[in-house]
């Protein structure tokens, strides 16, 4: 343990391996480093869920206040299909 109480890692297994655990040590700290990336991601994920809900909701509502207005271009095409099969 180093000043502050953080964890310091003497050995550098590229450069000097002084015992039999230390890649295994070295292991252990990268996965840790990563668990707690992870963990930070998850956080952000957390608050960027409402956001992300509201939008999904709003592209629905403009999509369906879209395709409203293109029913008269629909039903336009459905009439002139009954005339034409009626002739």
């Amino acid at each position: 343990m180093g000043p502050g109480g953080k964890r310091t890692f003497k050995c550098d297994p590229f450069n000097n391996i002084k015992e039999q655990e230390c890649i295994a040590k070295w292991q252990l700290i990268r996965l840790d480093m990563l668990l707690a990336s992870y963990q930070g991601m998850l956080k952000w994920y957390g608050k960027m869920a409402p956001l992300q809900d509201k939008i999904i909701q709003f592209m629905q509502r403009e999509i369906n206040e879209l395709d409203e207005a293109d029913n008269w271009k629909a039903e336009d095409d459905e009439q002139e299909e009954e005339e034409e099969e009626d002739i």
